[in-house]
């Protein structure tokens, strides 16, 4: 096996149990913020901008997004790998994987912009 390949590989697994750390702490806090502490079992649209205006909430919710999407198409291309794709396949895929991602985050950060 290629060393090259077996860095990248342990890098994608330590990259995946420390987002999916990171993804249970930042979860937990959106449960209980959300669900749990809201009047009705979920904040309204004006309660949802009045939680902005706490400092930090706004980005914490930011890091929830990159990490929740990171963490999902890690695992999804993880499954793609297992998956012994040829080389183009898993390229094209890993480059759509990718491009929804970055899509997915800009598209969320300019959300949570525009409720700020």
């Amino acid at each position: 096996m290629d060393e090259t390949i077996s860095i990248k590989g342990k890098f994608r697994w330590l990259a995946q149990v420390v987002l999916g750390g990171l993804l249970v702490i930042l979860l937990s806090i959106h449960l209980i913020v959300n669900h749990w502490v809201a009047p009705q079992g979920l904040l309204t649209y004006d309660d949802v901008v009045r939680y902005y205006d706490y400092p930090g909430i706004a980005l914490m919710e930011a890091m929830f997004l990159v990490i929740v999407t990171s963490h999902c198409l890690l695992g999804l291309h993880s499954i793609l790998l297992d998956l012994n794709l040829r080389p183009f396949a898993l390229r094209t895929l890993t480059q759509f994987l990718i491009i929804l991602g970055s899509i997915t985050i800009i598209y969320g950060v300019y959300l949570i912009i525009k409720i700020m």
